[in-house]
């Protein structure tokens, strides 16, 4: 199998494991499921949209071309497979299960999820153990904890600013060509290209993870959904197919249920808002990303906090979630 890819370009996928994962419904379900969740009437940014799928292709390769070894490949191409459709939206609809700060819901799902799938039964077919390539202990280079550098992250964060902030592929060229793997870790190589791409991540966190727009996404995405789950317009189960299947199913609706209109039409924007802490209709709580690299300087691997003390205070007060008030024209 050939792959072109957004960032890494075409790859060639060869590892029968590997194909027949891809190829399995669990994975494919993830081609309808929009990576922000439904963030393109709030961005203002044509073709910004972009799906779970290719996200999880991405830090496959990502892996893959810095010579992870396949079970850790593996785990990296699986990792988003209990997403819900429209991602992260779902913490904010569902009332178990998830922390809205941390939107964890799909990592709290993860395990039992996949064991539903065909994905188990395809890792036995090669002769791999699905218990370990489900433990994160195991994959270090594939998951870490904030503020370290992880694949997942590394992916979602140079993906995110191509497809939101319309960066050239050459800018994420960049930061790869920079990227080094030591003693298990993600190093760059110098403390510049560390601390850029510190300040890359912060931008993005800033203006479109836990920026505004995100705010009002979560808010009427997670409004839109509640309610339809209330009038009984889908099951539970439903979220867990696409998001187009979800909005049609919802939207057959749409002409007898006003308050499912206004929904709808705040969840693409066509209502305003704006914020008010004094008059609110919804306070909307937003997970906030910061990253501190480390980067190799003066021949020692040191973080970029390390180096520029500035940056401990910008991690200290990045890290906090955000919190919206919103106040909508109707």
């Amino acid at each position: 199998m050939f792959y072109q890819d957004r960032i890494y370009g075409e790859i060639e996928i060869s590892e029968p494991v590997v194909l027949e994962i891809i190829n399995s419904p669990a994975m494919q379900r993830l081609k309808g499921v929009d990576q922000a969740g439904y963030f393109e009437p709030f961005i203002g940014v044509s073709g910004a949209s972009h799906d779970r799928f290719g996200h999880s292709l991405g830090v496959f390769i990502l892996l893959k071309n810095f010579g992870a070894s396949l079970e850790e490949q593996i785990s990296g191409l699986i990792h988003d497979v209990s997403h819900s459709s429209f991602s992260h939206c779902i913490d904010y609809v569902l009332d178990h299960g998830s922390n809205i700060q941390e939107q964890n819901h799909q990592d709290n799902i993860f395990d039992d999820f996949v064991r539903k799938t065909e994905i188990p039964d395809i890792l036995k077919k090669y002769g791999f153990s699905f218990d370990f390539i489900l433990d994160d202990k195991n994959f270090p280079l594939k998951e870490k904890d904030l503020p370290d550098l992880c694949a997942d992250r590394i992916d979602y964060s140079l993906r995110d600013g191509i497809y939101y902030a319309k960066f050239e592929k050459s800018y994420a060229e960049y930061f790869l060509d920079n990227l080094i793997i030591k003693d298990k870790q993600w190093v760059f190589k110098n403390f510049e290209s560390a601390k850029k791409y510190a300040e890359f991540f912060k931008k993005m966190n800033d203006e479109f993870w836990a920026g505004m727009p995100t705010a009002l996404m979560f808010t009427t995405v997670g409004d839109y959904l509640r309610y339809a789950l209330g009038k009984n317009y889908i099951t539970e189960g439903d979220l867990y197919t696409t998001d187009k299947e979800v909005i049609d199913k919802i939207n057959n609706f749409l002409d007898k249920d006003e308050k499912l209109q206004l929904f709808w039409d705040r969840m693409n924007n066509k209502i305003g808002s704006s914020l008010d802490k004094n008059d609110y209709d919804f306070i909307a709580p937003c997970k906030s990303r910061v990253v501190d690299p480390l980067c190799i300087h003066d021949e020692k691997n040191l973080r970029v906090s390390d180096i520029n003390k500035d940056w401990k205070e910008i991690i200290r007060e990045g890290a906090k979630p955000k919190e919206y008030h919103i106040k909508f024209e109707k």
